[in-house]
């Protein structure tokens, strides 16, 4: 028996924002029947916005709480802010699932990422029509893609072939692609040490300087516009504790502010491994 959060539960049991919206702007499906998940996702945006989101899925309670909790953090939020959530973001929010769910949170995360390409017309692209990675099905028990594995690895740090698995469901049938996920593993961690290798290492001074700077400079004037602040309030090598302020303190999504756009725009500026820490008030 696996051991849910109270929040995981409560999202289950009252889930928010199920249902459709008849004139959706953007719509966008993962997972199918045949595979025991399936969900869509009908966003209504406007100005920017995205003003509403609903969403209908077949699957277990995980799956309900994950598409519970990403509308929930996505509604009233600007639509590039809502590009850069991440599965992580939805299940950090629950406060976390079983490893054997978290392809609960990657469904939702598709789903919400084919609804906003459908709205930004880049459903088919030319980079989509010519990009082998892109389309390569690894696991054809489950079409997975390389490209799936691939995004699953980078943004969840997975080191195994279980953990694959378990975020994408790869794997999980006949097990004839465990190979090839294991290469797919291989190559990518061993790309990842030698950009490591490449990159000049920041000395810790250096490395809150420069943190200091993105953030007084790119993090908080995004955040001044809606009427919210950011103090930084402590570094531990790379954990970043900071507090929120004005709106962001009080807003129902801080948690993807702070994940989507806080630690996105430090760890894309400086080190992957940067992990924020909201100060509560």
């Amino acid at each position: 028996m696996w051991d849910y959060t109270e929040e995981v539960l409560d999202h289950y049991r009252n889930p928010r924002n199920v249902g459709k919206i008849d004139n959706a702007d953007a719509i966008g499906e993962a997972g199918s029947l045949a595979c025991g998940d399936a969900l869509k996702i009908y966003l209504k945006i406007e100005n920017g916005i995205v003003v509403d989101a609903k969403f209908q899925t077949f699957g277990c309670g995980s799956a309900v709480a994950s598409s519970s909790m990403m509308t929930e953090m996505i509604i009233g939020k600007p639509i590039e802010e809502v590009r850069k959530l991440t599965n992580k973001d939805i299940a950090d929010a629950l406060g976390g699932l079983p490893p054997e769910k978290m392809h609960c949170s990657v469904m939702g995360h598709e789903a919400l990422e084919d609804a906003l390409k459908n709205y930004f017309n880049e459903e088919i692209t030319l980079n989509d029509l010519n990009s082998e990675t892109e389309n390569k099905i690894v696991c054809t028990c489950f079409n997975v893609t390389e490209q799936q594995i691939i995004e699953a690895i980078k943004v969840n740090n997975l080191k195994t072939v279980e953990d694959v698995t378990n975020y994408t469901k790869a794997g999980g049938a006949c097990g004839r692609c465990k190979g090839t996920i294991q290469q797919i593993i291989n190559d990518y961690l061993n790309n990842e040490a030698k950009e490591k290798a490449e990159k000049p290492k920041l000395s810790s001074a250096q490395k809150i300087l420069k943190i200091n700077k993105v953030i007084e400079n790119q993090i908080a004037p995004e955040l001044q516009k809606d009427g919210g602040d950011i103090e930084l309030v402590d570094i531990d090598d790379n954990k970043v504790y900071v507090k929120l302020h004005g709106r962001c303190s009080q807003c129902r999504n801080s948690v993807l502010t702070l994940k989507s756009f806080v630690e996105q725009t430090l760890r894309d500026a400086i080190d992957k491994d940067i992990e924020v820490i909201n100060i509560e008030q």
